[in-house]
């Protein structure tokens, strides 16, 4: 089914990262199409974009790991984490297939890959 979705995993702890807030955008916009935050299971409720909905583009996922790790890390960052906005840009090429995109997080690095 196509859409597009995400999930944060907090790898210093290895658990879900919850209540972090995400922005999606399209590339060339600078008004977000999308603002959530993450549930208990560091997942969105619903789809970024629903099945249906998907556009061929360039896309950008702004992860607010700093605010999250502010709240939440036992890990000493200092006054100004390391890590403040994460910032995914990707493109969506094939509007029939899922695209999801997810976070492994730390408070000193992160990864990411086209997941299904």
């Amino acid at each position: 089914m196509a859409g597009l979705s995400t999930h944060i995993l907090d790898t210093s702890i290895g658990k879900p990262a919850a209540s972090v807030k995400i922005e999606l955008f399209a590339a060339d916009q600078t008004t977000p199409l999308l603002t959530c935050t993450t549930n208990s299971d560091g997942r969105t409720d619903k789809p970024l974009i629903a099945p249906g909905d998907l556009k061929e583009g360039t896309y950008e996922l702004r992860f607010h790991a700093g605010d999250y790790f502010k709240a939440n890390s036992s890990t000493d960052t200092g006054t100004v984490p390391f890590l403040d906005v994460v910032v995914i840009r990707f493109g969506i090429g094939h509007t029939d297939q899922h695209y999801h995109v997810p976070l492994l997080l730390s408070p000193f690095g992160y990864s990411t890959y086209r997941g299904s």
